[in-house]
């Protein structure tokens, strides 16, 4: 399945302790759970007022549909073409 970066806006996110924050988590897993295997949350980086999510879906839509029954907002959706880091150096 292809992976997506969503850019959320969550005001005051980055200033959440870490009961907020896992609130935040439980409410997307028990949507996540409900719509099943066709999509998958892998992490987030939280910034100052929103976040930047990796998922792995099936396409946009289901992605959308996690974002309605959560309330979580979606921003952008960026689908990952490919992945480089430092080991795609050249010997």
């Amino acid at each position: 399945m292809p992976k997506y970066v969503i850019k959320r806006d969550i005001p005051g996110i980055g200033s959440m302790n870490k009961e907020e924050l896992q609130e935040v988590a439980i409410n997307s897993n028990r949507v996540l759970n409900e719509l099943g295997p066709d999509i998958q949350w892998l992490h987030s980086y939280v910034r100052e007022n929103g976040t930047h999510c990796v998922y792995i879906a099936r396409n946009e839509e289901i992605i959308h549909e996690h974002a309605e029954k959560s309330g979580a907002s979606v921003v952008e959706i960026t689908k990952v073409e490919t992945m480089i880091d430092p080991t795609n150096e050249e010997d």
